[in-house]
Parts: structure tokens; sequence; C-alpha cells
């Protein structure tokens, strides 16, 4: 067991991953949390005795050989996690309001067969779009655990093409190619410029199987807690980092929270979005063009999300996501806004998160509807609770307007209701302290991909990064890339083998 001592700031999803991991190295590790409870988009709130996921709905890679799974076995958690199995013959539905819906089973070859027969004038397209995707999501060794080293420069040509020409380059017709992007929710994707690597890597980990937390996704920030605490170290809640103290010679030597507290370590490692890393580091500890390099890239799109309560047996459970869509050729557009628009939103992903011992009734759904940081400005100066009543006028409005397009999707709704609540992207800058309410952090942009492409080591000489904003966002690339951090501590490929080679121990070699 070695004695480094590590400071992480940030206990969302890739702080308590990364610190877990560091904790089974042998570190003494003390994770900084801002928020009174950690886990980030993992916590989920309670309303009129109902408990609402903030963040993770929607898991990946957690079946029996996903990198996921092979993640939570190493660390001792997996049979901690109570997970429900989306349909298997409908992973996902997607309703096109008037025109019809398509229901998308689960697998490779269930999936092409599905649009095959829905579009058999495309069908050769179909096989080879696929085919492309998996070709893609192949290239990168660690999101399949395996060792290597991944460099951008080192893929097929079709890694850096935008995803709407990769889609347009097999598929011709105008609606496939839109149902095809069906999942942009998920990634907030932008036409043109989101990176064809990013679509495939979420089109296959979700296509190879979906699941639910039962219950909530608290479930699992408390269990990664609890590896932390048992190896002896701890997460400090309400400590949100205000400073990083670095010397002349670029080494951080304690960094101070809003209390006052001073805490100091032999390495630091950045969970939060790296414009705040850099916002409370101070002009010494970065050079002005690393600086300068942070503040210009771009963030992805924020949301406006609904948390509904329904009436008893009144609404019934779906377990699959369901996508909206009031027409073809918007998919891309999803995070487009006019506040005069009254058909605003155009499209949106909605669940019914399973509790335990489900039934056929829901208890609650949660509505996600993606949405610039621009529609909020207006009052981007305020704070929780004293955002005034033009503020709350305007979300009701916007609750609204989402009620309206569930009852045009499910006519009836309305009367299944009981209570309604939503949050704003102020409501995500504020909580998670992402600026501009990022939900997937920094944009990757297949125009400029080196600007979103940042280090894991930093400026800072015992500073390193974790977390959304590095790799890949979501369930399946935080975790990862939390593996890539601490293995720039122990070295490349350390931790890949030991989390194969015990996974293969136990279920053997897949």
């Amino acid at each position: 067991m070695n004695k480094q001592t590590v400071i992480i700031i940030g206990g969302g999803l890739g702080g308590l991953f990364t610190g877990a991991l560091l904790t089974k190295e042998g570190f003494r590790v003390t994770v900084l949390e801002k928020n009174a409870i950690a886990g980030g988009g993992l916590q989920t709130f309670k309303r009129d005795g109902v408990s609402f996921d903030t963040g993770m709905h929607l898991l990946g890679g957690l079946r029996r050989g996903g990198s996921i799974d092979k993640i939570c076995h190493y660390l001792g958690i997996d049979s901690r996690l109570e997970l429900r199995p989306c349909d298997a013959d409908c992973m996902d539905s997607i309703v096109y309001l008037g025109e019809g819906t398509y229901r998308v089973p689960e697998g490779r070859e269930a999936f092409t067969s599905y649009f095959v027969q829905k579009f058999p004038d495309e069908a050769e397209g179909v096989r080879r779009y696929v085919e492309a995707l998996y070709q893609l999501a192949d290239e990168v060794d660690f999101f399949y655990l395996r060792t290597g080293k991944d460099d951008l420069f080192a893929h097929s040509e079709q890694f850096l093409w935008s995803a709407t020409d990769f889609i347009a380059y097999y598929i011709k017709d105008e609606r496939l190619r839109d149902v095809l992007a069906y999942m942009n929710p998920m990634y907030g994707g932008v036409a043109g410029h989101t990176p064809a690597y990013i679509h495939a890597l979420i089109n296959v980990l979700y296509i190879s199987g979906q699941d639910r937390f039962v219950g909530g996704s608290q479930q699992l920030a408390d269990a990664l807690t609890d590896i932390i605490g048992e190896g002896g170290g701890t997460v400090v809640t309400n400590a949100c980092v205000t400073a990083l103290n670095v010397d002349e010679e670029r080494w951080c030597t304690s960094v101070v929270t809003s209390k006052g507290d001073s805490y100091s370590a032999d390495y630091y490692i950045s969970a939060i979005h790296p414009q705040r890393l850099v916002s409370i580091a101070g002009e010494r500890a970065f050079p002005k063009s690393y600086r300068q390099r942070v503040a210009s890239i771009p963030n992805s799109y924020s949301a406006f999300s609904l948390y509904i309560k329904f009436r008893d047996e009144s609404f019934p459970y779906i377990n699959h996501t369901c996508y909206f869509q009031d027409g073809y050729g918007r998919v891309w557009q999803h995070g487009d806004y006019d506040v005069c628009d009254e058909a605003w939103p155009h499209g949106f992903m909605y669940m019914t998160p399973p509790e335990h011992n489900q039934g056929p009734w829901a208890t609650k759904m949660i509505v996600n509807c993606l949405m610039p940081f621009s529609a909020v400005s207006e009052w981007e100066d305020t704070t929780v609770g004293r955002r005034g009543a033009a503020y709350e006028a305007w979300k009701q409005q916007h609750v609204d307007r989402i009620l309206r397009r569930m009852e045009q999707v499910h006519p009836g709704f309305s009367n299944a209701v009981e209570k309604v609540w939503s949050s704003s992207p102020l409501t995500i800058r504020d909580y998670y302290g992402q600026p501009e309410g990022a939900l997937y952090g920094v944009r990757k942009d297949c125009q400029n991909i080196m600007l979103s492409q940042l280090p894991i080591w930093t400026k800072v000489r015992n500073l390193l990064l974790t977390g959304q904003n590095v790799n890949l966002h979501g369930i399946c690339g935080v975790p990862l890339t939390a593996v890539n951090t601490v293995e720039a501590l122990v070295g490349q490929n350390t931790m890949v083998e030991k989390i194969n080679n015990l996974y293969n121990s136990t279920y053997g070699k897949n």
C-alpha cells in the first residue's frame, strides 16, 4: 500500500469513480464536494414522497461483459446495484406526431433488421451504416477496456467526419437520416459539428442493451462513497473549493474551500468543468495561452426538464425510453430556441423511471428538452429562490407548452398528472457548477477537434483532470476516463489489465 494522498475536487460521477479506483490502489483519497450530497448527476431529490433522478436516467455498458460492469466488478459494487433492463423488443420508441411510431429493438442484428424492414429501399445502406457504427466504436480501445493508446489522428477517415455527414454517406432517405439520429438528446449533437465517433459510441453503447436504476441513481454514488470510506478515504460535502494555491514552480500546495478550510495532498485531481477550475486557480497556475484556450471551448447544450408525479394508477409504466418529434427534419435542431415559438418544444425525451417492485402503473415521469443557456441569460445573475416573478412565469409558460405536447402524444395525459416541478439551464449551472448549464460539458467539434481535447495532466505539475470534459460524457465515458486518470499515476494499462484479469477470473474471458 502506498502512502500517497490525493485530493479530488468535485464529488460527481467522475470524482467518485476516480476516488474509488485510487482507493483500491492504496492512495488516501479526500473528495471535496460543494453540495450537501455527493453524486453530481447521480443525485436524487424527493418531492411529495417521490424520488427523482437529476441526471443519470439511462445506463449502457452494465450488461455482463460491458466495460462499466467490469469496472464495477473490480470495485466490488456490481452486486450492490439494483438495475432493470429495458424491453429487448423495444429499447426505445420514437414518436413522429401524426406520422407514426418506431419501436426500436436492442441488439445489433435486431436493430439492423428492424430498419431494413421499415425502409426496404435502404436495406443495403442500413446494413453498411450499422457496420460502420461498430467499426468506429471498435477503433476506440478504451471504450472496450482494451490496452492501447488512443490517438484521435490514428483512426479511419470517417472517425472525424461530422455525424450528419456520416449518416448521409450511407442513407439517402431524408426521413431515415432523421430517425437514425434520434439519440441526439443523449449528447446534444449539432449538425455539421458533432463528430461521427461520438454518435457511434453513444449508439453502440445503447444498442448493445439499456438498463435503468431501480429506485434511483443515488445508489451508485453511495456505493462509490462507501468504497472510498472503506479504504480510509473520505468524501467531504458542503466543501466548495474556491481557490488553488500554486507556487512559482507550478506545484499545487493546497486548496481552500468557501468555509476557509485548507486541504493539502501529494496530488490534486479536478473533476469540475475546466473553465471553473481555471477561474479558481488564479493567473499563476496556468499560462495565458491555456486559460484563453479553455475559455474559448464551446459548451454543450443545457436542458429544461419536468418532474411529474402521477395520480395513483393513472398512467402506465413504460419500460423503455421515449423520444418525441413533431415532424421529420428537426432532430439536429432540438437545442434551437425562440421564446416566441408557441410550438416549442419540437422534440424531447421522456421516461417513467422504475420503482422497487414496479407494477403496471408509473408513479412519475421525467421529460428532458434540450435548451441553450441563452434562453435564460436574462436571469443569469440571479440565485436560486431569488430569480423573480418574471422567471417563474417564464418557467410556467414552458411547463404548459411541454404538457400540451404530452397531451398530443398521450391524449388524457393531463388527467393523470398530480404535480409538476421543473428545472432550467440555471438550475444545472448552479447545482452542478457547469458554466452555461452545460449538460454534457464541453462540446466536441469535428471542425476544430483539438480545441476540446484536454490532456489529463495539466500545466500544474501535480494537478490532473477527470470527468466528462476529458473524453466522453455519461455513464460510460466518465468511468472510463477515471481509469485513464488513475493510470496517469500508476502506469499506462495497469488498471485495464487488473480490471480485465479479475473479471476474467470470475466469469471467464469473453
